[in-house]
């Protein structure tokens, strides 16, 4: 019995080491928040896609890694603020950012079992975020270089298994920058600076909303350690 015992607590403590993970693809929409256009936080106008991978630390929690692209852009014409619908500006930025962070699920998630299964979930991390440095010069936007900044993503989804190895998501998830020039309000470049608009204390996001698909490989865990 207790050799049985014994070789039951081994095998959970060595499946840690043998994680189901998942790889995957995001398809959705983006749309950008701040000092051109529409004032909506949620609005996907443009096209975003990628690929993230999961690691499945326990049923509650994984560590997730995720590059995903996606073009933003506004029109003063289309906002609901007077004074942003008389000034006229637009612009359109690409994002490509690089996520790392921890995804949490409401109700447990055993990839272990093999039944349909369902959770909320959220999740933050950090992000790295590309960009080009925007200008308006004669009411035309205008590239002056690339950049990048950091991001606070903070994402909430649900997800469930379609297939014993396929999981099918769907999330929002809205990036708070460090930057105020997604929309060349708020340049960089001292040459520029006389160029600044909008409400230069805040800072620009953006939001991601759209479909997971993912691929789970590996062995079946053992969670009983966690």
């Amino acid at each position: 019995m207790k050799r049985l015992f014994l070789a039951i607590l081994i095998s959970c403590f060595s499946g840690l080491n043998a994680q189901i993970h998942e790889v995957g693809v995001f398809l959705g929409g983006a749309n950008y928040i701040g000092d051109v256009g529409k004032t909506t936080y949620i609005n996907p106008n443009e096209f975003s896609f990628g690929v993230l991978y999961k690691w499945n630390r326990s049923t509650r929690h994984a560590y997730r890694l995720s590059f995903i692209q996606g073009k933003i852009s506004a029109n003063d014409i289309d906002s609901e603020v007077p004074g942003r619908n008389k000034r006229g500006y637009n612009f359109s930025n690409t994002v490509r950012e690089i996520t790392a962070g921890m995804e949490f699920n409401f109700f447990e998630f055993d990839l272990h079992q093999l039944e349909q299964q369902f959770t909320p979930y959220v999740f933050t991390g950090v992000s790295l975020t590309n960009y080009d440095e925007l200008y308006v010069l004669n009411g035309r936007t205008k590239v002056d270089i690339n950049s990048g900044t950091f991001s606070i993503p903070m994402i909430v989804g649900i997800k469930g298994n379609i297939t014993d190895s396929w999981i099918l998501g769907f999330e929002v998830g809205a990036r708070y920058t460090l930057t105020d020039n997604l929309d060349g309000s708020n340049p960089k470049n001292e040459d520029l600076q006389s160029l600044q608009f909008g409400n230069l204390t805040s800072k620009d996001w953006y939001v991601f909303s759209g479909f997971t698909l993912t691929y789970t490989f590996g062995n079946k865990p053992c969670f009983c350690a966690d």
